[in-house]
């Protein structure tokens, strides 16, 4: 994990380059509300190297900052064949003729040092259109072993500075890795940066495991463990992987875990005696209160993003629907009205929407609705799908997809809320119950 990366903003540039610092946005922008149809024309030149160790790595760099951009399905890559001009370096002027000829609207530039094992990425941003650059050029410094960090930062930053929205490119996933045939599994935690590389494993294989969720800081992860023989919430320091249980009372089965937004709460389901109800536990005094009290089954509670109310799941109403109520208990409202059965619900970071797993005539979907429950939007359909995590800017779903068979594979899937642009998550096994973090620092 890269320990040491900074972020220097424009006056270091603007102290090498002065003559390309001034310009300020332009009106090139991404409206994003609705959904993008036609992805916007981009131009990234190969980051020029300005050390002879930093020729490979700016490559890479280039390569997965566009990969990013097109992953968003907002971008479009112009292919460097069609280039007419060339940048002979990061400081020369753009002609911007040259871009424009090509139909580019954004154009990428930037360049990698490297010196040892350190390693230096700037880049700038240029609306070609209006002939200017938008926003001031930025440079990142670390470790070369967080050059994929790197990268996507620049991503952050262009995407953010061309839709007006935060980015979610630096950011982790946690979820359960599955290897075996479907009726005897294993599984167990792993990590990966959003994209599926960079995968670590944070625990083996030889107790079940379910249901991980990161910390709002990024620094923890709840997860429920088999390894009793009855389901136990731990808690996982995700830098020294060590981990403790925290303590329900003997004789019950904890499972679900959530964080609040301080990260010193977190909301759980507790089944005692035949019935399951929805408890929060102060996380260094393991101190619990009961939030409901119902013959139902209340599971998957979560909280909004200011803590102030929770959704979750329960069939009280005779089948399994949503619920919202104050994070401190009392009445709650039901909000999913729709055929079929709602779960695993899951609060936007934005506090616009829910999103949830709904199950109807023998399929099963990943939809969003808003909080009060009405607009509701199917966004999959497949055999099954379950169990979505916004991503940090509130505009991606990653889920979990298995196939059909007894040779069925559960794999991520990532799709935008609109419903556009559905693409499966590369990990090296089949994985399921992911949780998005939040950007890293």
């Amino acid at each position: 994990m890269l320990r040491a990366l900074t972020l220097a903003v424009a006056a270091c540039l603007a102290a090498l380059v002065p003559q390309l610092s001034a310009a300020q946005d332009g009106p090139l922008r991404i409206e994003i509300t609705e959904g993008v149809i036609e992805p916007l024309p981009f131009a990234i030149p190969t980051f020029e190297a300005e050390t002879a160790e930093a020729g490979q790595m700016a490559s890479q760099v280039s390569q997965v900052v566009s990969a990013d951009l097109v992953g968003t399905g907002l971008f479009r890559e112009i292919p460097p064949s069609a280039f007419i001009g060339n940048l002979s370096s990061f400081a020369a002027p753009v002609q911007y003729s040259d871009w424009k000829a090509i139909n580019a609207q954004a154009l990428i530039t930037g360049a990698v040092s490297v010196q040892g094992n350190s390693m230096n990425v700037k880049f700038r941003l240029y609306d070609v259109f209006s002939g200017a650059e938008m926003g001031s050029g930025l440079q990142f410094s670390g470790t070369t072993d967080g050059w994929r960090r790197m990268a996507h930062k620049v991503s952050d930053a262009v995407y953010s500075r061309i839709t007006g929205e935060g980015g979610y490119f630096d950011s982790r996933v946690v979820y359960v890795s599955e290897t075996g045939p479907k009726d005897n599994r294993s599984k167990r935690l792993a990590v990966m940066d959003y994209d599926g590389a960079n995968v670590q494993y944070l625990t083996d294989s030889s107790a079940l495991v379910i249901a991980p969720r990161f910390s709002p800081q990024g620094d923890r992860v709840l997860y429920t463990s088999y390894e009793s023989g009855f389901p136990r919430i731990y808690v996982l320091d995700v830098g020294s992987v060590q981990r403790r249980q925290l303590q329900t009372p003997e004789g019950t089965m904890s499972f679900a875990p959530r964080f609040a937004p301080s990260g010193q709460t977190i909301l759980y389901s507790l089944e005692q005696g035949g019935n399951t109800d929805i408890y929060t536990m102060d996380i260094n005094s393991g101190q619990s209160v009961r939030l409901t009290n119902a013959p139902s089954i209340e599971t998957a509670p979560g909280y909004s993003p200011d803590g102030s109310r929770i959704v979750f799941e329960s069939d009280r109403s005779g089948t399994q629907q949503l619920y919202v109520m104050s994070a401190t208990g009392g009445e709650a409202q039901r909000i999913s009205f729709g055929e079929g059965r709602y779960g695993t619900p899951v609060w936007s970071p934005r506090g616009d929407l829910i999103a949830f797993t709904k199950q109807h005539n023998g399929r099963f979907h990943i939809g969003v609705m808003r909080t009060d429950g009405s607009e509701e939007r199917l966004l999959t359909a497949s055999f099954l799908d379950e169990g979505p995590t916004w991503a940090p800017n509130g505009r991606v779903i990653m889920f979990a997809r298995e196939t059909q068979g007894a040779d069925g594979r559960s794999s991520l899937y990532s799709v935008d809320i609109t419903g556009r642009n559905l693409r499966p998550v590369r990990t090296p096994e089949g994985g399921s119950d992911p949780s998005w973090s939040p950007l890293q620092n």
